[in-house]
């Protein structure tokens, strides 16, 4: 058993979203389908899953952002915002991907990062083949809750950050 290490955690922003996003994905690979998952605000190649998901055929990763988590965005962040978003546009409109992950996108907006109307005028330009999965943020923005097919909310009930002051352990969030 790989021992705990403890990184600070915040415990108010519902837990799981990217974790279920790459479920989706890898649920699509075993069906033959090719992935290719862009993550915002993620520059950490420290990720337990990023080193999984390397290891996989069909599901492809690219990180974009801050090593670490920020409180407020800078230019280097919305530079790295904009440069998430060019690439996404390509991966999209490459045809190349069955299914498109844009994990934590809706934190990028949110913050500022990036603005929503790109973001909108990728899912309204997507190729019809392209399954777009956005991840992010507490609260979607609006407009995205709008024009989406599908909309999920994950809500914490219980986590031991609040309940017995434990912080990210190694292996279970990160």
């Amino acid at each position: 058993m790989v021992e705990a290490k403890l990184l600070p955690f915040k415990a108010e922003v519902p837990k799981g979203k990217t974790t279920a996003a790459i479920g989706q994905g890898i649920r699509a690979i075993g069906h033959g389908f090719k992935v290719y998952m862009i993550q915002f605000m993620k520059g950490n190649y420290k990720y337990g899953e990023i080193r999984a998901l390397k290891e996989l055929p069909n599901f492809e990763l690219k990180q974009f952002g801050s090593p670490d988590l920020i409180a407020e965005p800078g230019d280097f962040d919305r530079e790295e915002g904009k440069k998430a978003l060019d690439f996404a546009k390509e991966i999209i409109i490459s045809d190349e991907y069955d299914i498109v992950i844009l994990d934590e996108v809706g934190v990028a907006i949110s913050m500022n990062v990036i603005s929503v109307e790109p973001v909108l005028e990728l899912i309204k330009n997507k190729p019809e083949k392209v399954e777009l999965i956005l991840t992010g943020g507490p609260q979607m923005h609006p407009k995205i809750k709008q024009v989406a097919d599908l909309v999920t909310e994950m809500k914490m009930i219980k986590h031991y950050y609040s309940s017995q002051g434990i912080t990210s352990r190694y292996g279970i969030e990160y």
